[in-house]
Parts: structure tokens; C-alpha cells; sequence
């Protein structure tokens, strides 16, 4: 079995070796391909691999490649990690709109929309070229803006589903606090990718005990803590939301956050810095602690399982991913991208049924929802009026002065990523 990576020189690379090296009964492997532009990271990461898999007596071959054709024929599957511009262009997506008071972030609001320019004619650039060199190849996409990159291959047709950690976050956290093994424990996660709520937590599968009212009730300070949310605001809605709500519950608090301390990307590069000095000790077999602070924990955990799903169909029998709504919430388009829990076997996800949805949660998946059309709309045909459009349309913006001045900025940022600009 062959696993290509795209996006191979990254950071968060040896986080996912990890994986396969300790989950090696369940997605048994024989070739991991890395694939970058970025020869010099892609010598330290894949050699860094290999001895990570040797620790762990595990004889799948490293190849590394800067030939995205190479690498990719014959792959079975092609995981895509990848980020258009790197963290420079992270640094910006978060920045500059705060000029007008709106949060800046690389998923979400002005800064993800650049981000999702960006990106989406890369990504499909890519499944392209995986399509004619095998056409029967799974796309596992883990680059943001997960939802509307996703949303890109599907509606090309690809074979494609996309995966974010925050669910898979959130179980070991809950599993953790319940002292129970993970695997029993069964989100109701609902929403859009970065936009979901768990509405109960079940013990022992989808229809198991509703337990959340517990969590809330024994460890809601803990839990609100991780959130950065008032526990009286989770004890209101009586749901977990991701902490990615907080940009929307909490706008204008962020806002004052981000102006006044360095920002993510800074602190993301910092860290990516020491990550590669340390990949360069011949000595080091293991991923280093620091990449706990990088982000993307349990990522290797939901990508190998995500994969054995689709490729053996083995894994487990629920997953939260991100796929076609096609009815599973009545109330969005079916050609909308959801983040909820599936089956997933070797001929793709199939979600699981959802309970009915309240309108506090509705309404703003259904506006996010219509921001994500507009969004790609402008990713695939481009044009400063439908990023007008896409930026009017987001509920973190939605001022036309605000959508004006916004536009000017992320194409004057983005100039050089933008074909048609």
C-alpha cells in the first residue's frame, strides 16, 4: 500500500509517521511517499521518518520527491497538508483585517477567504494530476479551509473527504475527563468544518447514554477554560462548541486580543524553527514534545484511521468528517460540505442521521454555508466582485464599507497567488 503526502516537508509530517508507525496493524503500509517544493525541509523530515519508523520496527520505505507526478503514481491515497504562501502569508491573513476591527484568522472571516483564494486552484490543480495518474486514489484533504477546499474537489468529482482534528480533540478530552477508554465515546457533532457543536456526548455508540450533561455539570470549568469561554455561556446552551465559536461569540474580545499581542503565525513560525533544528539531529527517532504546541493533535490517530477506512475498510466504525450534506441537515443545500459523524468503508462516507438542529445552530451554518458558495465561487472564477460578495456574506463581516475596504486589501496581499488579479 502506498500513502503519498502532499505538503510532505511540513512541520506536522512526523506527527503523522507517528501514526502510521504505532497504528501499523491498521493501515499496514508499504511506502510513504513526501512530495515538496521544499527540498531542504523534505531531506530532514523524510530522514527524521525513517527513523521514526525503524524505532518501531516498521519497514515501509521513505521516498521523498520534489515530483508531485512521481510521487503521486501509483499512491493508493494522497493526503494533502499544504499551505499556499506559508506561514508569511499566514502572518498577513492575520493582520491586516483587523485595520477594519474584523478578527483575523486563517480559517475563517477575511483572512480565510484569502486563504481559500489561495489555495483551491492548487488543490484541484493536484487532484487533476492524481486523477490521471490513478483515478481510483482516495484525496484525504487536511488544508484549510478544510470545508470549502472539500467542497472544491467534490464538486469536480473527486474521491475525496476531508478531515479536521477538532472532533478527535474533543473525544480524548471528554474520554479523559470521563475516564473511559476513547473509543466508547460518541460525539453528536454537528456543524460546518470550524463551525460545530457537540450536542451530546454517548457513551458506547450513537445511541448509547447522552453524558454531556454530566461533563458540563462536573468538569464545565475545565472544559470552558480550554474553549476561552464563559462556563455560564456553555451551561446556557447546555452544547460544547468548537473553540473556533469563540471568534463569533466572542468577536469583538478577540479583536482586542489580536492587536495587542504577536500573532499566531509569528509564534507557529518560531516553533516550526526549533521543530527543524531538532528534526536535524540524527539522534532524535521520536516527534519531539514541542509539536504538541504546534497544533494538529490526534491528527496521525484521525488520518490513519480515515485512511484504513477507505483503502481496507477496517478503522472505526464512526468518524466525524467532512463530506456531502446531500439531506443530513434538512435545512442546507445538498451540494454543502458537512462536518459530522459517518460510516466510512472503502466506497466513501455515508453519514449517520442527525437529530433535528436548533436555530441558534442553524441559522449560522446556513449563513456560513451561503459565505463558503460565495467563497468558492470567487476561489474558481475570481474577480474583486465576488470577493465583494463572499466577504459581505460572512456574518464575521457583513458591513459593505467594511467588505470595500477588505477587498482592496486581501487582493493587494495576495496579488501574486491570484491569476487573474
Amino acid at each position: 500500500m502506498k500513502l503519498t503526502v502532499v505538503g510532505g516537508g511540513s512541520t506536522y509530517t512526523p506527527e503523522l509517521v507517528d501514526g502510521l508507525a504505532r497504528l501499523r496493524d491498521t493501515l499496514p503500509l508499504d511506502e510513504l511517499v513526501l512530495v515538496d517544493p521544499a527540498t531542504d525541509r523534505l531531506d530532514l523530515i523524510g530522514n527524521l521518518s525513517r527513523r521514526i519508523l525503524t524505532r518501531h520496527g516498521h519497514h515501509a520505505r521513505v521516498l521523498t520527491t520534489p515530483d508531485l507526478d512521481k510521487a503521486v503514481d501509483g499512491a493508493d491515497a494522497v493526503l494533502i497538508q499544504l499551505r499556499v504562501g506559508g506561514q508569511a502569508a499566514r502572518e498577513q491573513d492575520e493582520t491586516w483585517p483587523l485595520t477594519c476591527g474584523c478578527v483575523g484568522q486563517e480559517t475563517t472571516g477575511a483572512g480565510g477567504l484569502a486563504k481559500a483564494l489561495r489555495t483551491v486552484p492548487v488543490v484541484l490543480d493536484i487532484a487533476d494530476r492524481v486523477r490521471r495518474a490513478n483515478p481510483d486514489a482516495w484525496l484525504i484533504d487536511f488544508t484549510n479551509p478544510v470545508g470549502i477546499v472539500t467542497r472544491a474537489l467534490l464538486r469536480e468529482g473527486h474521491r475525496a473527504v476531508g478531515l479536521c482534528n477538532v472532533a478527535i480533540g474533543l473525544q480524548r478530552k471528554f474520554a479523559a475527563l470521563l475516564g473511559v477508554p476513547p473509543a466508547t465515546v460518541h460525539l453528536d457533532h454537528v456543524g460546518l468544518n470550524h463551525l460545530t457543536w457537540e450536542t451530546a456526548v454517548r457513551l458506547n455508540g450513537p445511541d448509547g447514554e447522552d453524558v454531556l450533561p454530566r461533563l458540563l455539570t462536573t468538569h464545565g470549568d475545565t472544559i470552558a477554560a480550554d474553549l476561552r469561554l464563559p462556563r455560564a455561556l456553555l451551561d446556557r446552551l447546555g452544547v460544547v462548541p468548537s473553540y473556533y465559536l469563540r471568534y463569533y461569540y466572542a468577536h469583538d474580545e478577540v479583536v482586542r486580543e489580536l492587536r495587542t499581542k504577536p500573532s499566531r503565525a509569528a509564534e507557529v513560525a518560531a516553533m516550526e524553527s526549533e521543530l527543524l533544528t531538532l528534526y536535524a539531529d540524527p539522534a532524535l527517532d521520536t516527534k519531539p514534545d514541542l509539536l504538541a504546541r504546534r497544533g494538529g493533535a490526534y491528527y496521525s490517530e484521525a488520518a490513519v484511521d480515515l485512511a484504513a477506512a477507505l483503502l481496507t475498510g477496517t478503522g472505526s466504525p464512526y468518524q466525524v468528517v467532512n463530506t456531502l450534506n446531500r439531506g443530513t441537515l434538512p435545512f442546507l443545500p445538498d451540494d454543502a460540505v458537512v462536518e459530522v459523524p459517518a460510516t466510512v468503508t472503502t466506497t466513501g462516507p455515508v453519514p449517520l442521521p442527525v437529530r433535528p438542529v436548533s436555530p441558534l445552530y442553524a441559522g449560522l451554518m446556513a449563513d456560513v454555508t451561503a459565505y463558503e458558495h460565495l467563497a468558492l465561487e470567487a476561489a474558481l472564477h475570481g474577480g474583486r466582485d465576488r470577493v465583494f460578495q463572499a466577504l459581505l456574506a460572512h456574518p464575521l463581516i457583513g458591513q459593505y464599507e467594511y467588505a470595500d475596504t477588505l477587498t482592496d486589501q486581501l487582493i493587494a496581499h495576495n496579488r501574486e497567488h491570484l491569476a487573474w488579479a
